[in-house]
């Protein structure tokens, strides 16, 4: 019992450190982002580090303080409508990004690129890098986040229509402020942000998952099984129109194998029924895991987790 609460103990400490290491490196990525891309070619970013942007670029406000202090009465509404729990990380991650702003405001002096495209493009690409490790690891830099969260709970409304809403009007005063140019732009960056902070949080390593009607299902799930290597899982099903009874193939592949699960498919009943889905991230043997043998089934074994688009 001793060594059980031992090994917990090291398995929580180490995801803890895991954690945090993540949200830093994050933080460092997307703020280094922020002063050597955007902020020299006088373009923006969402969120209330946007709003501290224009202040920057209006009265030189240092951007990591006003990011902070933006966030305190975000923070206070977090502890009081959404909890303490739901608060500690995201004032930990708020803490770690606005130093970073500030540490790394050293990058304004660099000009890699002097084209306000390639700007956008870059600072987009390398923020989405940023947030997405925070995100991955379950972490948050505060802002806008903490208004979608409490708006959602509370009104029952989009948590990402909230805060592109939020980021629209930070848009409309740019423009008023700065010209229509550097909002364009802007939103361009904002765009590939998104893109990019989604890919990083789903992985880059695409999965699809195939489900299969056919009237020789066990034939096909054998060829799978030796040649891809890949579990297979039976679902029992019903035709609503026939009412028979017939088992459903389920099976998780790489994107690379699904060629391959096709012609098999076709190879032994060329009627079969196919639908391939495209999974966020399947975590278990054979994928997240180092596969020592096939195994029976993708869904059913502990620790398994399959998460759809």
């Amino acid at each position: 019992m001793i060594r059980r609460r031992r090994i917990i103990r090291a398995i929580t400490l180490k995801h803890k450190i895991m954690h945090y290491a993540g949200i830093t490196l994050g933080c460092l990525i997307a703020s280094s982002s922020i002063n050597l891309f955007l902020v020299p070619s006088h373009l923006l970013t969402g969120g209330v580090t946007g709003v501290a942007i224009i202040f920057y670029y209006l009265a030189d406000l240092p951007i990591g303080i006003q990011t902070l202090v933006y966030n305190v009465p975000l923070l206070l509404a977090a502890w009081k409508l959404m909890g303490k729990k739901y608060t500690i990380d995201i004032v930990i991650g708020t803490v770690l990004f606005s130093l970073c702003l500030d540490a790394t405001r050293f990058l304004n002096g660099y000009l890699p690129v002097d084209d306000l495209m390639l700007a956008a493009i870059f600072g987009g690409v390398f923020n989405g890098i940023g947030y997405g490790i925070v995100f991955r690891v379950d972490g948050s830099t505060g802002g806008f986040d903490i208004i979608g969260a409490i708006v959602k709970k509370y009104y029952s409304l989009h948590m990402g229509g909230v805060i592109f809403g939020a980021n629209c009007l930070i848009m409309l005063v740019a423009a008023f402020l700065f010209g229509v140019a550097p909002a364009m732009f802007t939103l361009i960056s904002m765009f590939i942000n998104a893109t990019v902070t989604d890919r990083v949080i789903a992985g880059f390593n695409s999965r699809k998952a195939v489900l299969i009607v056919s009237e020789k299902a066990e034939e096909i799930a054998e060829e799978i099984i030796v040649e891809l290597g890949r579990g297979v899982t039976f679902l029992h099903g019903q035709g609503a129109f026939t009412h028979r009874e017939r088992d459903v193939i389920f099976v998780a592949v790489k994107l690379t194998q699904v060629a391959k699960v096709k012609r098999i498919a076709n190879e032994v009943d060329s009627n079969a029924f196919m639908i391939i889905m495209s999974a966020n991230e399947v975590m278990g043997r054979g994928f997240s895991k180092p596969a020592s043998r096939p195994v029976s089934t993708v869904i059913h074994e502990p620790g398994n987790r399959i998460e759809y688009k």
